[in-house]
């Protein structure tokens, strides 16, 4: 099973070495921005998108289209083994068991209106959100999409 953490840990996995282009790539200079205002934007970007549904259609996302959107969303990890493909996991931390099923409903409101239901576990203090598109045992776009709206949850 291949576990990445961060795109860090996928350049390093790949090449042996994080390299200054990565890192300047990845950490792109846009004037009088933070990079964390710009992460914010771009999760926005995606979490203003609509899932779409899939029907085994397409092809999974390689490798390389799964980093570009991994960089989209904040704290995902990308995760493989041979039944599910790749899929995009997170782990959530709260303060009770009321807390974390709140977060778990809310995730399953945002999971029925676009049609696109991750594999939720929870319990007291914390929740596990595991997404990917299972007609095509991999990760598209609307995985992506489905996380930053998940990650726009707030008031719990």
């Amino acid at each position: 099973m291949l576990v990445f953490e961060n795109l860090s840990s996928y350049n390093l996995l790949i090449s042996g070495h994080s390299s200054v282009v990565e890192r300047l790539v990845a950490n792109e200079k846009v004037v009088g921005s933070s990079p964390i205002a710009r992460s914010k934007k771009t999760m926005n970007d995606l979490a203003s998108k609509k899932c779409i549904p899939c029907e085994g259609n397409i092809p999974p996302f390689k490798i390389e289209e799964i980093q570009n959107y991994l960089k989209k969303v904040d704290g995902w990890s990308v995760k493989e083994d041979g039944l599910d493909g790749y899929h995009l996991t997170k782990d959530y931390k709260f303060e009770n068991f009321l807390k974390s099923q709140e977060f778990v409903n809310k995730v399953g409101e945002i999971a029925e209106s676009e049609g696109h239901h991750p594999d939720i576990w929870f319990g007291w203090g914390y929740a596990k959100i595991k997404i990917y598109t299972h007609a095509i045992k991999g990760l598209a776009e609307s995985d992506f999409i489905l996380a930053a709206k998940i990650d726009k949850i707030t008031n719990v």
